[in-house]
């Protein structure tokens, strides 16, 4: 049961278009804390290796890994491993283009209907 129900969700996402599941994708990635905060770091270090994100969050190494992993996934960060050590940087590429889609997102929704309640 709980297998259809999953595949009825995923089957509904498809019936949206392309900009919206694209918006909907980047705010998840985004939709986390850590994440957020791990961004941040990245960004500020303009390049950062795991081991040091984790010496600066409140988290396991093994948490970080999945968040980082989701924000790969995502196409918010690049990585490349060097041995034992993991380096990452912001995609700034990938920023760019959602920054654009969320101002073009929120200007429309705005000009639509400026005085709702």
């Amino acid at each position: 049961m709980r297998y259809i129900l999953k595949e009825m969700a995923i089957n509904k996402k498809d019936e949206f278009g392309k900009k919206e599941n694209e918006l909907s994708d980047f705010a998840n990635a985004i939709s986390h804390p850590a994440r957020v905060a791990i961004l941040n770091e990245i960004a500020r270090r303009e390049q950062c290796i795991c081991g040091e994100i984790v010496d600066v969050l409140p988290l396991a190494q093994s948490t970080v890994s999945q968040h980082l992993k989701e924000l790969l996934k995502a196409g918010l960060i690049t990585g490349s491993i060097e041995g034992v050590k993991s380096c990452y940087c912001i995609n700034w590429k990938t920023f760019e283009k959602f920054e654009k889609t969320f101002n073009e997102f929120f200007s429309k929704a705005n000009s639509n209907n400026p005085k709702c309640c």
